[in-house]
Protein backbone atom coordinates (compact mmCIF):
# COMPACT_ATOMS: atom_id res chain seq x y z
CA UNK A 1 0.00 0.00 0.00
CA UNK A 2 1.25 3.62 -0.84
CA UNK A 3 1.40 6.26 1.44
CA UNK A 4 2.89 9.66 1.81
CA UNK A 5 5.96 8.52 3.85
CA UNK A 6 9.35 8.11 2.11
CA UNK A 7 10.90 6.17 5.14
CA UNK A 8 9.20 3.95 7.66
CA UNK A 9 11.19 2.80 10.10
CA UNK A 10 10.37 0.77 13.03
CA UNK A 11 12.70 -0.78 16.01
CA UNK A 12 15.35 -0.20 13.97
CA UNK A 13 18.44 -1.33 14.99
CA UNK A 14 22.41 -1.87 13.79
CA UNK A 15 24.73 -3.52 15.73
CA UNK A 16 28.63 -3.65 15.27
CA UNK A 17 30.61 -6.09 16.98
CA UNK A 18 34.63 -4.53 17.71
CA UNK A 19 37.29 -6.37 19.46
CA UNK A 20 34.46 -9.72 19.95
CA UNK A 21 32.05 -6.90 21.89
CA UNK A 22 28.82 -5.64 20.32
CA UNK A 23 27.81 -1.87 20.11
CA UNK A 24 24.77 -0.33 19.17
CA UNK A 25 25.07 2.22 16.50
CA UNK A 26 21.73 2.69 15.96
CA UNK A 27 19.28 1.41 18.72
CA UNK A 28 15.68 0.43 18.64
CA UNK A 29 14.44 3.83 16.54
CA UNK A 30 11.44 4.86 14.82
CA UNK A 31 11.28 7.04 12.07
CA UNK A 32 9.02 8.49 9.56
CA UNK A 33 10.06 11.02 7.13
CA UNK A 34 6.98 12.70 4.71
CA UNK A 35 7.41 13.07 0.91
CA UNK A 36 9.27 16.57 0.32
CA UNK A 37 10.51 16.88 3.75
CA UNK A 38 13.85 18.25 4.58
CA UNK A 39 15.38 16.54 7.22
CA UNK A 40 18.31 17.89 9.09
CA UNK A 41 19.95 14.83 11.79
CA UNK A 42 22.90 16.48 14.18
CA UNK A 43 24.43 14.78 16.51
CA UNK A 44 28.47 14.07 17.83
CA UNK A 45 30.73 12.05 15.67
CA UNK A 46 29.73 8.73 16.77
CA UNK A 47 26.11 8.98 17.41
CA UNK A 48 24.84 7.12 14.22
CA UNK A 49 24.06 9.47 12.08
CA UNK A 50 26.44 7.81 8.75
CA UNK A 51 25.20 5.08 9.75
CA UNK A 52 21.41 5.52 10.24
CA UNK A 53 21.92 7.30 6.62
CA UNK A 54 23.51 4.17 5.17
CA UNK A 55 20.49 1.78 6.48
CA UNK A 56 17.94 4.66 4.86
CA UNK A 57 19.81 4.26 2.27
CA UNK A 58 20.22 0.60 1.32
CA UNK A 59 24.19 0.77 1.86
CA UNK A 60 24.12 -0.99 4.77
CA UNK A 61 21.12 -3.68 6.29
CA UNK A 62 19.46 -2.91 10.08
CA UNK A 63 20.77 -6.03 12.43
CA UNK A 64 16.62 -5.56 13.56
CA UNK A 65 13.72 -3.76 13.26
CA UNK A 66 11.72 -3.57 10.00
CA UNK A 67 12.46 -0.57 6.90
CA UNK A 68 10.75 0.46 4.44
CA UNK A 69 11.77 3.45 1.55
CA UNK A 70 9.67 4.60 -1.18
CA UNK A 71 6.92 1.77 -0.27
CA UNK A 72 9.76 -0.82 -0.73
CA UNK A 73 10.60 -3.31 1.90
CA UNK A 74 14.07 -3.60 2.15
CA UNK A 75 14.59 -6.50 4.03
CA UNK A 76 12.86 -8.43 1.65
CA UNK A 77 15.85 -7.67 -1.74
CA UNK A 78 18.44 -9.40 -2.38
CA UNK A 79 21.82 -7.44 -3.08
CA UNK A 80 21.76 -7.25 -6.81
CA UNK A 81 17.97 -6.02 -6.00
CA UNK A 82 19.68 -3.56 -3.49
CA UNK A 83 21.79 -2.06 -5.91
CA UNK A 84 19.06 -1.66 -8.77
CA UNK A 85 17.11 0.07 -5.57
CA UNK A 86 19.28 2.65 -4.77
CA UNK A 87 20.29 3.46 -8.20
CA UNK A 88 16.60 4.61 -9.41
CA UNK A 89 15.37 6.04 -5.57
CA UNK A 90 18.27 7.13 -4.00
CA UNK A 91 20.80 10.08 -4.40
CA UNK A 92 23.76 10.13 -2.42
CA UNK A 93 25.81 13.22 -1.51
CA UNK A 94 29.10 12.93 0.37
CA UNK A 95 31.60 14.55 1.97
CA UNK A 96 34.42 13.55 0.35
CA UNK A 97 32.30 14.39 -3.65
CA UNK A 98 33.79 10.87 -4.47
CA UNK A 99 34.37 11.91 -7.95
CA UNK A 100 36.04 9.14 -10.39
CA UNK A 101 39.13 11.49 -11.24
CA UNK A 102 39.55 9.82 -14.47
CA UNK A 103 36.15 11.20 -16.28
CA UNK A 104 35.19 14.60 -16.67
CA UNK A 105 32.73 16.45 -14.77
CA UNK A 106 29.54 15.77 -17.36
CA UNK A 107 30.52 12.14 -17.66
CA UNK A 108 30.50 11.74 -13.63
CA UNK A 109 27.56 13.08 -13.44
CA UNK A 110 26.04 11.23 -16.65
CA UNK A 111 27.39 7.93 -14.81
CA UNK A 112 24.34 6.49 -12.56
CA UNK A 113 22.05 6.90 -15.33
CA UNK A 114 24.25 5.10 -17.90
CA UNK A 115 24.60 2.10 -15.66
CA UNK A 116 20.64 1.71 -16.00
CA UNK A 117 18.86 0.65 -19.41
CA UNK A 118 18.56 4.51 -20.64
CA UNK A 119 19.85 5.27 -23.69
CA UNK A 120 23.50 7.12 -23.66
CA UNK A 121 21.86 9.94 -25.16
CA UNK A 122 19.48 10.38 -22.89
CA UNK A 123 21.69 10.19 -19.95
CA UNK A 124 24.15 12.87 -21.13
CA UNK A 125 20.97 14.86 -21.94
CA UNK A 126 20.04 14.56 -18.47
CA UNK A 127 23.44 15.14 -17.13
CA UNK A 128 23.83 18.43 -19.56
CA UNK A 129 20.71 19.60 -17.62
CA UNK A 130 21.80 19.35 -14.56
CA UNK A 131 24.98 20.85 -14.91
CA UNK A 132 22.60 24.02 -16.28
CA UNK A 133 20.97 23.75 -12.88
CA UNK A 134 24.32 23.94 -10.93
CA UNK A 135 25.65 26.55 -12.75
CA UNK A 136 28.14 23.74 -14.50
CA UNK A 137 28.04 24.17 -18.37
CA UNK A 138 31.75 25.84 -18.59
CA UNK A 139 33.08 23.17 -16.30
CA UNK A 140 31.31 20.29 -18.23
CA UNK A 141 34.96 18.65 -19.99
CA UNK A 142 37.02 19.24 -17.35
CA UNK A 143 38.46 16.93 -14.81
CA UNK A 144 37.88 17.22 -11.07
CA UNK A 145 41.08 18.07 -10.23
CA UNK A 146 40.92 20.92 -12.71
CA UNK A 147 37.66 22.07 -10.75
CA UNK A 148 36.71 24.09 -6.97
CA UNK A 149 35.88 22.15 -4.13
CA UNK A 150 32.43 23.77 -4.24
CA UNK A 151 32.24 23.26 -7.87
CA UNK A 152 33.34 19.29 -7.15
CA UNK A 153 30.54 19.08 -4.31
CA UNK A 154 27.75 20.61 -7.00
CA UNK A 155 28.91 18.04 -9.21
CA UNK A 156 28.24 15.63 -7.09
CA UNK A 157 24.55 17.04 -6.18
CA UNK A 158 24.21 16.79 -10.24
CA UNK A 159 25.05 13.30 -10.25
CA UNK A 160 22.81 12.26 -7.14
CA UNK A 161 20.03 13.90 -9.21
CA UNK A 162 20.71 12.35 -12.86
CA UNK A 163 18.16 9.44 -11.83
CA UNK A 164 15.45 11.36 -10.70
CA UNK A 165 15.38 9.98 -7.00
CA UNK A 166 12.96 10.52 -4.65
CA UNK A 167 14.74 10.33 -1.99
CA UNK A 168 18.36 12.47 -1.54
CA UNK A 169 20.75 11.58 1.51
CA UNK A 170 23.66 13.86 2.05
CA UNK A 171 26.19 13.12 4.31
CA UNK A 172 28.24 16.02 6.19
CA UNK A 173 28.20 18.03 2.65
CA UNK A 174 29.82 20.66 3.34
CA UNK A 175 32.46 19.37 5.62
CA UNK A 176 35.33 19.45 3.40
CA UNK A 177 34.06 23.15 2.15
CA UNK A 178 35.10 26.96 3.28
CA UNK A 179 31.79 28.79 5.36
CA UNK A 180 30.96 31.04 2.31
CA UNK A 181 31.25 27.95 -0.19
CA UNK A 182 29.25 25.66 1.95
CA UNK A 183 26.63 28.05 2.77
CA UNK A 184 25.87 27.87 -0.62
CA UNK A 185 26.18 24.58 -1.46
CA UNK A 186 23.13 24.66 1.65
CA UNK A 187 21.26 26.80 -0.24
CA UNK A 188 21.16 24.87 -3.44
CA UNK A 189 20.12 21.75 -1.94
CA UNK A 190 18.09 23.40 -0.20
CA UNK A 191 16.45 25.12 -3.59
CA UNK A 192 16.36 20.92 -4.83
CA UNK A 193 14.33 20.29 -1.88
CA UNK A 194 11.84 23.42 -2.59
CA UNK A 195 11.47 23.92 -6.32
CA UNK A 196 12.30 20.08 -7.72
CA UNK A 197 10.04 18.21 -4.46
CA UNK A 198 12.96 16.12 -3.92
CA UNK A 199 12.92 14.50 0.00
CA UNK A 200 15.96 15.13 1.93
CA UNK A 201 17.69 13.65 4.68
CA UNK A 202 20.59 15.52 5.80
CA UNK A 203 23.32 14.95 8.43
CA UNK A 204 25.49 18.47 9.16
CA UNK A 205 27.05 19.64 12.02
CA UNK A 206 26.82 23.10 9.90
CA UNK A 207 23.87 25.52 11.80
CA UNK A 208 23.24 27.05 8.64
CA UNK A 209 21.22 23.82 7.75
CA UNK A 210 18.91 24.33 10.63
CA UNK A 211 16.96 26.87 8.85
CA UNK A 212 16.73 25.60 6.08
CA UNK A 213 15.13 22.59 7.34
CA UNK A 214 11.50 21.45 8.20
CA UNK A 215 12.69 18.91 10.72
CA UNK A 216 15.91 18.68 13.57
CA UNK A 217 16.45 14.76 15.03
CA UNK A 218 19.09 15.11 17.39
CA UNK A 219 20.86 11.61 17.94
CA UNK A 220 22.83 10.25 21.17
CA UNK A 221 24.09 7.21 21.62
CA UNK A 222 21.88 5.86 18.50
CA UNK A 223 18.95 7.12 19.98
CA UNK A 224 16.67 10.61 19.06
CA UNK A 225 17.03 12.40 21.82
CA UNK A 226 14.30 15.34 22.99
CA UNK A 227 16.64 17.44 24.19
CA UNK A 228 18.85 20.03 21.96
CA UNK A 229 21.89 18.63 20.37
CA UNK A 230 25.33 19.90 21.55
CA UNK A 231 28.08 19.35 19.23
Amino acid sequence: MKTDKIVIAKALSRTFFLGGLPVKAIDNIALEVGAGEFLVLKGKSGSGKSTLLSLIGALDRPTSGSLSVSDVDLSELNPTQLARFRRKHVGFIFQGFNLLPTLSVLENVALPALLTPIHAQDAYEKAWELLRLAELQQRAHHKPSEISGGEMQRTAIARALVNDPALVIADEPTGNLDSKTGHRILNFIKDLNRDLGRTVIMASHSSDADAMAHRILCLVDGRFTQTACKE
